[in-house]
């Protein structure tokens, strides 16, 4: 061929590559479930070893100021999904239940909410979900699988349909409702010495009473330690379920196998689908108590079983990364890490701390207001589209990420209703140099604690404060009573005027500002106050998926893989080899 045929197909083939690397890359999203900011390297641990999730931020962008619209995982997720605030979709709660309990509950992400799954799915993206989902299962019978990740765009789905708790492993340090639990079992422990003191009395006949009364006294005793014993006393069995698509492969989940088995579904996932164009989001398990971690990592960091499982999944984040490498899509994929909300201080057992670290930051996990609850990592990877070892200091919500990809696989974004996240390109390739977010608004469940404002014509960033956390005991900066934070009531504080920060200047929120010290406070505030105003005109009524009654275990919806409630299997058996 003469030379100016071998410059045409060369051009030909610069031109499909630089086609295919701009309009519909791969996209995979990786999220960590309860991983604090200050865990992670490149964000300023030096003591956590992180090298993956450290490499992937050298090779692409890091944001500092990443917000998660909720500080629990349910709510957060789903407004990850949605690319809208939690109250707007009813996964808010006004109760002290704020994420989803029971995998046999009818709670969940309402099927008439557009995830950016399924606008994907509809641009020929193959779609898959590999870890957890939190987002429901069953609407009206325990097979209608109403809320499952299949109905919401995803083709394929591993995992669990709940999350990691304590009962998954064992009873000793129950975390499924705690209080809850404890007042339940006090409750069953009076009515049964009850009963055994008339008994004794009446055997004894220091008591005058009737074995009518003491049968119905015992029975209805019975009743009602059978009401709640069914539920939380099983939670293994209730909750703790591995899902292939719609079939139960394991219940209860055997929990060494679970790190070896979600690696491997996300690698093969990548090498059956390396023709793309493919969505996997990895929801990892990893760093959620109980902390499962494989021998491999175990006492092998500085940080005792929390810092283990942190450096394990930082490996599966290299191992994923590695898969992506081997097949040669690195410069074709899109690639994101964060995690749902900040790291949980409250998990401890006795003096050891099994949860995260926010760096400077107040507060954790649990706080819809203080930065640490919601102040999370956001690393962005696209190979020779965006600028590598780049830091980005404005501040961006995990609802953006919706819109994001959307864009990007040019996708149609629902008209009938507000998205609240942002296209985050622009931002993140340099064309632009300031978010597009002004105003954010910040929840604990349906109650609006704080609001922050990026005034865009000046260098301070504001945030008011309307309700704070009542930290007990006073002064430790967390809630080690309860064991999480409260959103309403008497655990908490509310501030009028609002208490006033200038993260810019101050984002551990030490010095609140006041008309003394600050001259535009008046003027923030009356900004901020109509800019809360304006939000609370574009929400509109809609039913509490986590109310309740939506929240309440019901056996008649209880996916179980035997016959209820005889419920365990093991269809995984020996399939999944060690990856270790």
């Amino acid at each position: 061929r003469d030379p100016l045929s071998w410059l045409a197909i060369l051009l030909v083939s610069c031109l499909r590559t630089y086609a295919s690397s701009t309009s519909k890359p791969n996209i995979l999203l990786m999220m960590a479930d309860d991983l604090g900011l200050g865990d992670v390297g490149c964000y300023g641990n030096d003591t956590l070893r992180t090298p993956n999730i450290d490499q992937l931020a050298k090779e692409g962008v890091k944001l500092t100021q990443h917000i998660a619209a909720a500080p629990l995982c349910t709510p957060s997720r789903a407004a990850f999904l949605t690319g809208r605030y939690p109250i707007r979709s009813g996964m808010g709660s006004s109760t002290k239940q704020r994420i989803l309990y029971w995998t046999g509950g009818s709670g969940g992400l309402p099927t008439n909410e557009t995830t950016f799954a399924r606008i994907l799915q509809q641009q020929g993206y193959t779609t898959a979900l590999i870890g957890k989902w939190h987002q429901g299962m069953n609407c009206e019978s325990h097979s209608d699988h109403c809320h499952h990740p299949l109905n919401h765009g995803f083709d394929y789905f591993y995992g669990m349909p709940f999350t990691l708790v304590n009962e998954c492993q064992s009873t000793e340090n129950r975390q499924l409702n705690a209080l809850v639990q404890a007042k339940y079992w006090l409750y069953s422990q009076i009515i049964a010495l009850t009963v055994l003191t008339l008994l004794i009395g009446k055997l004894t006949g220091l008591f005058l009473v009737k074995w009518k009364a003491i049968i119905c006294f015992a029975l209805c005793g019975f009743l009602f330690f059978i009401s709640w014993f069914s539920s939380y006393g099983f939670v293994k069995y209730w909750n703790c379920i591995l899902l292939r698509n719609h079939d139960i492969s394991e219940q209860p989940m055997k929990l060494e196998k679970a790190t070896s088995n979600v690696l491997k579904e996300a690698v093969s996932f990548i090498e059956r689908n390396k023709h793309g164009p493919f969505l996997l989001f990895v929801s990892f398990l990893h760093v959620h108590t109980p902390l499962i971690t494989t021998e491999k990592f175990l006492g092998k960091s500085r940080h005792g079983l929390y810092g283990d499982n942190v450096e394990e999944m930082d490996w599966m984040v290299g191992r994923i990364l590695d898969a992506i490498d081997k097949e040669g899509l690195k410069n074709n994929t899109f690639t994101y890490f964060t995690s749902d909300h900040g790291g949980h201080l409250e998990a401890q057992k006795q003096n050891t701390q099994l949860g995260g670290w926010n760096g400077i930051y107040k507060g954790g996990k649990g706080m819809g207001g203080w930065e640490g609850g919601i102040r999370v990592p956001g690393i962005f990877r696209w190979p020779g589209v965006l600028p590598a070892d780049t830091v980005i200091n404005e501040p961006t919500s995990l609802m953006d990420i919706y819109h994001t990809v959307a864009h990007l696989a040019a996708g149609i974004m629902p008209q009938d209703r507000v998205i609240d996240g942002r296209n985050l390109m622009p931002l993140l390739q340099g064309k632009v140099q300031h978010s597009e977010h002004e105003f954010m608004f910040h929840y604990c469940g349906l109650y609006l604690h704080a609001v922050r404002w990026h005034q865009k014509d000046s260098a301070a960033l504001w945030k008011a404060h309307y309700t704070t956390p009542i930290f007990q005991p006073d002064g430790t900066g967390a809630c080690y009573r309860s064991g999480l934070c409260s959103c309403f009531g008497e655990d908490v504080t509310h501030h009028d005027p609002p208490l006033l920060f200038d993260l810019s200047s101050d984002p551990a929120e030490i010095k609140p500002l006041s008309p003394a010290t600050e001259p535009l406070f008046d003027t923030v505030i009356s900004r901020i106050e109509r800019a809360v105003q304006e939000h609370r005109q574009t929400l509109t009524p809609v039913p509490q998926q986590l109310s309740g009654y939506n929240n309440v275990w019901k056996p008649w919806l209880q996916p179980c893989c035997g016959t209820f409630p005889f419920c365990w299997c093991d269809k995984e058996g020996d399939s999944h080899q060690e990856l270790l």
